[in-house]
């Protein structure tokens, strides 16, 4: 018996930048997880995905990820997918320096 579709996001890695980003429901490439499109359509899910991988100018390795709905938006459902939502971990630079300023 095939798994229930569980939501998801579509989520890349911007070509030039390397930076992590979030497709949203108005065709944006975000840095910010909470703005991605929550897909809860397995259908509609391969639709944005191949939209993504036509984007080959913008963004490499696109994929679905698993998210759930949060009071702000979408949130990462596996450590996986918070760790990269949070940005690289070996010295404090793009989302990382901007969340030290904020705290």
């Amino acid at each position: 018996m095939p798994r229930p579709f569980t939501p998801k996001v579509v989520t890349a890695n911007d070509l030039l930048e390397g930076d992590v980003v979030y497709l949203t429901a108005d065709d944006r490439w975000s840095r910010q997880h909470h703005e991605a499109e929550l897909i809860d359509d397995e259908a509609h899910a391969a639709i944005r995905l191949l939209d993504a991988e036509r984007q080959q100018d913008t963004v490499v390795g696109a994929y679905l990820a698993d998210a759930k709905a949060g009071p702000n938006g979408p949130e990462p459902v596996h450590f996986r997918e918070t760790f990269r939502s949070r940005g690289p971990s070996n010295y404090a630079h793009g989302k990382q320096a901007v969340a030290a300023q904020h705290q």
